[in-house]
């Protein structure tokens, strides 16, 4: 397959078209400005852009397809081409779907903690040798990489956002993943970000839970008040579980849960991530960890921000 990528700078962008390039695709890309760490990164694959800037003559019939960035605007010299010879335009969010659809999506989603919940899953994970795909927002500790796509991997975990998929299509990209399982954390009303009121930004989870397919899984956080009444009211034939805050107490600054097999020391701390942490472990239970082993595997997980 033949893609180009507009706005191939991107974080999420150039991991893709790495991910992809390793796969045997062939692929071209182009952006108006690289920072330094994505031109080493676009370099060392040789994928970095001869010149930088937009030309119409990359956009041509040999092309199956383009992917699209979130940060080109509607009138990009390539994506004018692109529409004016009918080449198919993907947003980066469509083409992960495409790309996923032969497997488990789990898609992360709320506008708190999420790339926490999404680390901790990920951890444990990989603590008991169980592969998965995934693809994050922004990198974390113990994985290299933002992406990981493979053929093999049955499920794959994507940390999913409200920001819109790209100039031409403003959908939410979260509302574009399809989920079969998902998990919704919380909605904080103070972030409508580029939403024009309160119940706009609301509506848009509203759409996201509706998004899961048919007989997939909600998980969400019954302590959200808001996040609770739209999971109650939803008409999507789904199962739903809803998560709370377990019992802990705190010792000398140290965060330990109170399990059904006794007393945990965590190595990390917060109320907030109290809760993140029992997201986690439904999501993990549905993608085949117990509990025991989500516990043997979480009492070592530390901060989910990678320096």
């Amino acid at each position: 397959m033949n893609l180009h990528f507009i706005g191939i700078g991107e974080s999420a962008m150039q991991n893709l078209a790495i991910a992809l390039q390793n796969k045997g695709y062939q692929i071209s890309g182009s952006d108006y400005v690289i920072d330094l760490p994505s031109k080493i990164t676009l370099e060392k694959d040789q994928l970095y852009p001869k010149e930088s800037g937009w030309f119409q003559e990359k956009i041509n019939s040999n092309l199956d397809a383009v992917v699209l960035g979130m940060e080109p605007k509607m009138d990009n010299p390539e994506l004018k081409r692109a529409q004016e010879l009918g080449t198919k335009i993907y947003s980066f969010a469509e083409f992960m779907f495409e790309l996923t659809r032969d497997k488990t999506r789990v898609v992360i989603s709320g506008s708190q903690g999420n790339t926490t919940i999404t680390a901790m899953i990920l951890h444990v994970m990989k603590y008991h040798n169980k592969e998965v795909d995934y693809m994050l927002q922004t990198p974390v500790s113990g994985f290299e990489n933002t992406l990981h796509l493979t053929k093999e991997n049955d499920f794959i975990v994507i940390e999913g956002d409200e920001s819109s998929a790209s100039a031409i299509d403003h959908r939410p990209k979260f509302h574009l993943y399809q989920p079969n399982i998902a998990l919704l954390s919380g909605i904080d009303k103070e972030q409508t970000n580029n939403f024009p009121t309160l119940e706009d930004y609301v509506e848009q989870f509203q759409i996201f839970i509706t998004s899961i397919v048919n007989g997939g899984i909600l998980v969400y956080n019954q302590e959200d008040e808001k996040v609770k009444e739209l999971a109650e009211n939803t008409e999507n034939p789904i199962r739903k579980h809803p998560y709370s805050t377990p019992e802990y107490h705190i010792e000398d600054d140290t965060f330990i849960l109170d399990t059904p097999e006794g007393e945990m020391p965590l190595e990390f701390s917060g109320a907030e991530n109290m809760n993140n942490l029992a997201g986690a472990k439904w999501i993990c239970q549905h993608m085949g960890i117990d509990e025991d082993d989500f516990y043997e595997a979480i009492i070592d997980f530390q901060d989910a921000v990678k320096i």
